[in-house]
């Protein structure tokens, strides 16, 4: 007879098993939603691009779409999104109001990126557009609160509508545009900044991960009971 503390131990095995049997199925699910995601971001980004006021008012809707945008860009109130990082160097992100004629509400243009040594210290003045139009795609306002400096409001530290519309004397779109353009790092112009990843991501080798603890789960139940010692029945009817 198995003694009840081998017993339990496989109900145990078996029990993680089974977890991390859902937990591979949740990884291979979370693929899948992934994968979808990419083929409507690709679906959206591959499409011509609209005027920014023909955008859909829902932002999800909205999102990763083409857009222009033509207006006065109002580098008075620029903002300056910190800590962002580069191609592994350290640097800000320019958050550029553009008032568009007829309209009170301004869109917010995420010109790219400079090299900024402490991550949130920069010459704005050197890095000014001479163009009147940004094209690129809209990304929504990540949520949360929010935060800028205590001591400089119109430096970011962490996005969100609220953050950017509290900053700013004037109502500001509840989407943003990223400036698409050319990404490469240069002393006299900003980095335009690049569409996001479209990648599987890590879930495959995180669902055979699961799978494989799952596998050795079952594999060390069964040798442990293998592995008990014959009950006295089976002793008697060894031949002498």
């Amino acid at each position: 007879m198995i003694p009840t503390r081998t017993r339990v131990f496989v109900v145990v095995a078996i029990v993680i098993a089974a977890v991390c049997v859902r937990l591979g199925f949740w990884q291979l699910h979370r693929r899948t939603e992934r994968k979808a995601r990419n083929a409507l971001i690709i679906s959206r980004l591959d499409s011509a691009a609209v005027d920014v006021s023909a955008l859909p008012h829902d932002s999800a809707s909205a999102r990763f779409r083409r857009v222009r945008v033509t207006g006065i860009a109002d580098y008075e109130h620029e903002l300056i999104f910190a800590a962002r990082s580069y191609r592994g160097s350290p640097g800000v992100n320019f958050l550029t109001p553009v008032r568009i004629p007829g309209r009170d509400t301004a869109v917010i243009v995420n010109r790219g990126w400079v090299y900024s040594p402490d991550g949130a210290t920069v010459d704005e003045s050197k890095w000014r557009d001479t163009s009147a139009t940004f094209s690129g795609y809209v990304e929504e306002f990540p949520s949360g609160a929010g935060s800028s400096y205590a001591s400089r409001p119109r430096v970011i530290a962490r996005l969100s509508y609220s953050a950017v519309a509290k900053a700013l004397p004037y109502p500001v779109a509840p989407v943003y545009v990223v400036a698409l353009g050319d990404s490469v790092i240069a002393p006299d112009r900003l980095a335009r900044l690049t569409v996001p990843p479209l990648d599987e991501g890590p879930h495959l080798s995180y669902a055979i991960q699961w799978f494989s603890f799952a596998l050795i789960a079952l594999i060390g139940a069964g040798f442990v009971v293998k592995q008990q010692p014959a009950g006295p029945s089976s002793a008697a009817s060894r031949p002498s």
